[in-house]
């Protein structure tokens, strides 16, 4: 069978889907991230656009109508420095704290909260210049490769597109003032970033597929990789069922000794039986001294039968004891009237007399 000698047809197991996270290896795609730093920064650029650009054309004209100071010193112009600096950070730092959140939701989005000390420990092989010209010619490089000019052709495409599509106003540019060829400048530089920004999150979002069917695919097992783990977490099968094996059988030498001691079993009537103890002059209330499901209930049966213990059907009791009431120990006092009426009815069959009865 070919799959024996290495073909991986099965998926990945969640053990080795969480060794390969511990190792850093999980579904991420740098485009992605890129593509939605770059359209959410437009985005929110856009959104604050009135109020920044106000404050900052505000700000460059009241910067370039004070007259110079005659005297201009070395500490003049650290205090004009930091003022620009204050009054930059107070307007631009909104706009920078909204696209690192955007680019920290974007990363762990894709990843979750991942981190892995051994991706940032020193790794000569990394430096390998065999290896790094191995990397690049290989298939994954040549794909890289192809999909980077690929993406430089759509966003070339999508520029002269957007730009293509204003070429009547931009007839009309030699009438307009500076001050509408600027707006109408940034109006079409703006919306062409946005188009552009647009098509690489597609690009995007595209890579991010190809990068989930690559990693599921790596990540596929052969035959023996399969058998191997659960070796190593469960433990070798034929020990296993060995081991389970000897567990039954020890149950069933036990029931063998502890049901003949039984005074009458109750069943359900097949898949239950419970067998019921009742010694009036040293028990305070009866116990249950084995019980079992399905074969086992079948073992207990027979067991009582070749020692002529009566077995009685009673399917409510016998699944209340058996789903409630454990090996060796008293049955609880809600049900002593049934066992009562039960084990009357048993010592009656053998001409006994039933005192103390619970």
């Amino acid at each position: 069978m070919p799959e024996q000698f290495g073909d991986k047809t099965h998926e990945a197991t969640p053990h080795r889907r969480q060794q390969a996270r511990e190792k850093g290896q999980v579904v991420k795609s740098m485009d992605l991230s890129s593509a939605g730093v770059l359209l959410g920064g437009l985005l929110i650029i856009y959104g604050l656009s009135a109020g920044l650009f106000d404050s900052l054309a505000q700000f460059m004209t009241t910067q370039l109508s004070e007259l110079p100071s005659p005297i201009y010193g070395q500490e003049e112009f650290a205090q004009q420095s930091q003022s620009i600096l204050d009054r930059l950070t107070r307007d631009l730092l909104p706009l920078l704290s909204l696209m690192l959140g955007a680019a920290i939701l974007l990363n762990v989005g894709q990843t979750g909260l991942l981190f892995t000390p051994s991706r940032i420990a020193p790794d000569l092989s990394r430096i390998n210049p065999i290896k790094g010209f191995t990397r690049v010619f290989s298939l994954s490089g040549v794909m890289r490769l192809g999909f980077g000019i690929f993406k430089i052709l759509i966003v070339a495409g999508v520029a002269f597109l957007s730009i293509y599509a204003r070429r009547g106003e931009m007839l009309l540019v030699p009438e307009w003032s500076p001050v509408e060829v600027g707006i109408f400048l940034l109006d079409i530089l703006f919306w062409t970033a946005v188009k552009i920004a647009a098509a690489l999150m597609l690009l995007a979002i595209l890579d991010y597929w190809y990068q989930r069917w690559k990693h599921d695919r790596d990540l596929k097992m052969t035959t023996q990789e399969v058998r191997d783990e659960m070796k190593n977490l469960q433990g070798d099968p034929q020990v296993a069922a060995r081991r389970k094996q000897v567990q039954r059988q020890l149950v069933l030498n036990r029931l063998g000794q502890d049901v003949p001691k039984a005074d009458v079993v109750v069943t359900n009537p097949t898949h239950l039986a419970v067998a019921i103890q009742y010694e009036p002059m040293t028990m305070n209330a009866p116990i249950i001294v084995a019980k079992g499901q399905g074969s086992m209930a079948e073992r207990i049966r027979r067991i009582a039968l070749e020692h002529q213990i009566p077995v009685l059907e009673r399917k409510p009791l016998a699944q209340a004891l058996y789903h409630n009431v454990e090996v060796n120990q008293p049955i609880p006092a809600d049900h002593y009237a049934s066992v009562a009426e039960i084990l009357r009815y048993v010592y009656e069959l053998k001409g006994k007399t039933l005192t103390n009865a619970a």
